[in-house]
């Protein structure tokens, strides 16, 4: 069975960062594209971050040079760097396939006071 855990969400102010990791299955690592998505209470769920096996990058408008996303092969984990975060990045953030294949996780909550 497929499963995404997410993890290292937390409360930040503005200007502070987080770092946020996805423990993957090895089968989904090696041929997907793996992603970041969040959702903002009353919002729809929105793409953050892509990043390819070969290492190839897409990341949304509102997060480019602030967020970096990883892959650890050895581990199975995509990671996401998040810094000078905003009030804006406040949402819960899953991590998936792009495009989206396996069920949801329970994502990690992400607070960002001003």
């Amino acid at each position: 069975q497929v499963q995404l855990v997410e993890s290292g969400g937390g409360s930040v102010q503005a200007g502070g960062s987080l770092r946020l990791s996805c423990a993957t299955s090895g089968s989904i690592f090696r041929f997907n594209v793996l992603a970041w998505y969040r959702q903002a209470p009353g919002n729809q769920r929105e793409l953050v971050a892509a990043m390819s096996y070969a290492g190839n990058t897409v990341y949304a408008d509102s997060v480019k040079g602030r967020f970096i996303i990883s892959r650890d092969n050895a581990k199975n984990t995509v990671n996401l760097q998040m810094n000078n975060l905003k009030p804006g990045d406040t949402a819960v953030y899953y991590c998936n396939s792009r495009p989206v294949l396996f069920m949801w996780g329970q994502g990690t909550k992400v607070t960002v006071s001003s």
